[in-house]
C-alpha cells in the first residue's frame, strides 16, 4: 500500500453522481438480509454476530464505492 492510497483510505469522500443511490441501495438490501437473521434464528450471541457481519459488509461495500475510482 501507498502513503497515497492510506491518505485515500481515511479522508473524507463527498458523494458524487449516483454514488447516493448506491449506498442506499447496499444499506436497504443489508437491512432486508439482517430482518431476515433476526426473525430466521434464535436470539444470541450468533444471531448478534451474524447482524454485526452484515453491518459490516454493509459498511465495507459503501467504503468501496467511495474510495473506488470512477
Amino acid at each position: 500500500m501507498t502513503e497515497k492510497e492510506l491518505d485515500n483510505l481515511f479522508s473524507y469522500h463527498p458523494p458524487k453522481g449516483n454514488q447516493v443511490n448506491r449506498y442506499n441501495d447496499i444499506r436497504e438490501v443489508g437491512r432486508l438480509f439482517a430482518k431476515t437473521i433476526l426473525d430466521s434464528t434464535p436470539p444470541g450471541a450468533d444471531q448478534t454476530a451474524a447482524i454485526r457481519k452484515v453491518r459490516e459488509a454493509v459498511m465495507t461495500a459503501n467504503a468501496a464505492i467511495a474510495c473506488g475510482e470512477e
